[in-house]
């Protein structure tokens, strides 16, 4: 059976000793996130989750959610009643607005909070995190009104939330879709349509779902910029709050997936449906990509989540399974075998997930907190600079990081041999979860794209620029200090990403396939660097409670060996993914499609 505990500790090192939280008590919530706030958060937060949640997460897979001959769906057993001490803990609510009943603490809280639910039970995660995207939009572009009407209960976690994109004939290429929007007198409109792959799309974890559905308002453009966004509530809600009728949406079926059985994704059928215009009429897309981006920071937690909880089972594998002996004389003598840990084969898959994931939780930590500061920094260039950070860096940890929550996934799977490949050991969901991470909310090859050919080009490339002068300061800081050959690395490889960064500007627009055959070599170089970041920033802080005396030295001393791990093995693949995305796109476009038939 697997084993899960929350890493309560690595995240208290980010977010006190690399983060530096305190730092920012004088922002609104802030003040309340206090040293003794934040252990309860994780501390509670931890237990609950594995006493709670992760005990369901086998037995949610194999039994996945049941949809009843009503178009209702159930979920697996155990999920409603562990939703409901969810709820009556008051988890949905960390940093939800006060206005509106929530506690008003950091996202960066809410994010360490959410690594542990994504570990724990990644499927149970997924109905409150669409709720939570959907909150978002709702404030972001609705009415004093829908705010009022909806968002209370949403954020209680009284009612769920869903973001409703994706239909039969379209995915990424959201100007296909057919889903109509017919204005009533009243002010209302008639949604009717088929939407697929809906996450929480039906279910009996609450007593309304509020749907936020794109589609195309009559005689509108049938592209892009003739889509619209609607509130389209499961149950009607009446003006004083109370739920009405029934609206006419439902489950036409339960899609049939490789993982997240216990989560309910569904094919929506809208049959005339009243649903209520977010924000004006054609302009949805932009509001969806709120609900969007948020969606795939958390996707990026996702495949940490999984990689973390696949790494602490396979140690726990490595650590009892005996076999064979260490290539230099047996370990254990008074033993018939020795533990995996002696082979140097077992300890690269350990070494690079402890690595990886370690690194990932800094930079979805530092993420979250950079979402915060296009919030609440005191300064509008301030919140600009924040903005323009976490948008250069939201396709890199949703798509490096899913990249990588799988890869260490299969690792782990790896290290267990056999029993990896046999369910009861838990290791083979791991992996069928952790692939969805790299497909849904735009797979990962569009995130590349969106890097490349978005990202790195807005406001005259200032992002990527502000990026780059970024590191270089905080290298030539360390440069003078016991981390010099941390810093070094990372100057190793930011010189690669910027050479590779000259190559597409000089390439890229003269033949834009050549910018998308580099894409997605691009996005894992720069995440080799942003995770190179992240080292950095741990070890010059676990240099400086070791000077200090302060903490634990074990846990500091772990550190500072991964960190020259990630130096010394991980790095260095900087220089082959410059040299791959500098292939360019002339071998790998130049066969006509026929030729990559089977001979005959």
């Amino acid at each position: 059976m697997p084993v899960y505990t929350a890493p309560v500790r690595d995240t208290r090192f980010v977010l006190d000793q690399v983060i530096g939280l305190d730092r920012y008590a004088n922002l609104p919530g802030f003040e309340n996130a206090t040293p003794d706030t934040v252990e309860a958060v994780l501390t509670e937060g931890g237990r609950f989750v594995a006493e709670v949640l992760f005990p369901l997460n086998q037995t949610g897979d194999r039994e996945g959610c049941t949809r009843n001959a009503d178009g209702t769906v159930t979920t697996p057993t155990g999920f409603k009643d562990a939703y409901r001490q969810f709820v009556e803990a008051g988890w949905p609510t960390l940093s939800g607005p006060t206005e509106y009943g929530g506690q008003g603490l950091p996202h960066v809280v809410m994010t360490a909070f959410e690594e542990f639910l994504c570990s724990a039970n990644m499927a149970f995660q997924m109905y409150p995190g669409l709720t939570a995207g959907a909150t978002a939009a709702i404030l972001a572009k609705g009415s004093d009104a829908q705010k009022a009407l909806y968002v209370p209960k949403m954020v209680s976690g009284e009612w769920g939330g869903t973001m409703n994109l994706t239909e039969p004939q379209c995915g990424t290429d959201l100007g296909l879709i057919k889903t109509k929007a017919e204005p009533q007198p009243d002010g209302s409109y008639r949604i009717t349509g088929t939407k697929i792959f809906i996450s929480a799309g039906e279910h009996d974890l609450t007593d309304n779902i509020i749907h936020l559905v794109l589609a195309k308002v009559t005689g509108a453009p049938d592209n892009v910029k003739g889509i619209s966004l609607f509130i389209v509530p499961k149950v009607l809600v009446n003006d004083d709050g109370s739920l009405g009728e029934r609206n006419a949406v439902t489950c036409g079926s339960i899609e049939h997936k490789m993982g997240i059985h216990g989560n309910s994704t569904c094919v929506m059928n809208y049959d005339g449906a009243t649903g209520f215009l977010v924000g004006e009429e054609n302009k949805g897309l932009a509001a969806m990509f709120i609900m969007m981006n948020a969606a795939r920071l958390g996707v990026g937690l996702q495949g940490l989540g999984i990689g973390e909880v696949a790494y602490q089972n396979a140690v726990a594998y490595a650590g009892d399974r005996r076999q064979g002996r260490a290539l230099t004389g047996p370990a254990e003598p008074e033993q018939k075998a020795d533990t995996l840990f002696v082979h140097p084969d077992v300890r690269r898959m350990l070494m690079e997930a402890k690595a990886m994931t370690e690194g990932l939780r800094a930079l979805c930590l530092w993420g979250a907190l950079l979402v915060d500061l296009t919030h609440k920094a005191p300064t509008p260039e301030e919140r600009e600079q924040a903005d323009a950070l976490v948008s250069l860096l939201t396709p890199v940890i949703k798509g490096f990081g899913t990249d990588m929550g799988y890869r260490i996934a299969t690792d782990a799977q790896q290290v267990y041999g056999g029993h990896g490949y046999i369910a009861e050991w838990g290791m083979e969901q791991y992996v069928r979860d952790a692939r969805i991470a790299m497909i849904y909310e735009g797979t990962n090859g569009v995130q590349a794209m969106d890097l490349v050919g978005r990202k790195l080009p807005a406001k005259g490339g200032a992002a990527i620029q502000a990026f780059f002068a970024m590191v270089g300061e905080e290298i030539a800081a360390a440069k003078g200090g016991p981390q010099a050959p941390l810093a070094e690395s990372l100057e190793a490889t930011l010189g690669e990403l910027q050479g590779a960064t000259i190559w597409l500007m000089q390439n890229g627009f003269a033949n834009p396939n050549h910018a998308g055959a580099g894409a997605v070599p691009y996005m894992h170089l720069m995440g080799i660097v942003v995770l190179g970041l992240m080292w950095l920033r741990m070890g010059v802080a676990a240099q400086r409670q070791l000077d200090t005396g302060e903490g634990d030295r074990a846990f500091l001393e772990a550190k500072l060996t991964t960190a020259r791990f990630f130096a010394d093995r991980i790095a260095p693949r900087a220089l082959s993914l410059r040299r791959e995305l500098e292939g360019g796109a002339d071998a790998l476009m130049a066969l006509p499609p026929a030729a990559f038939a089977a001979a005959a």
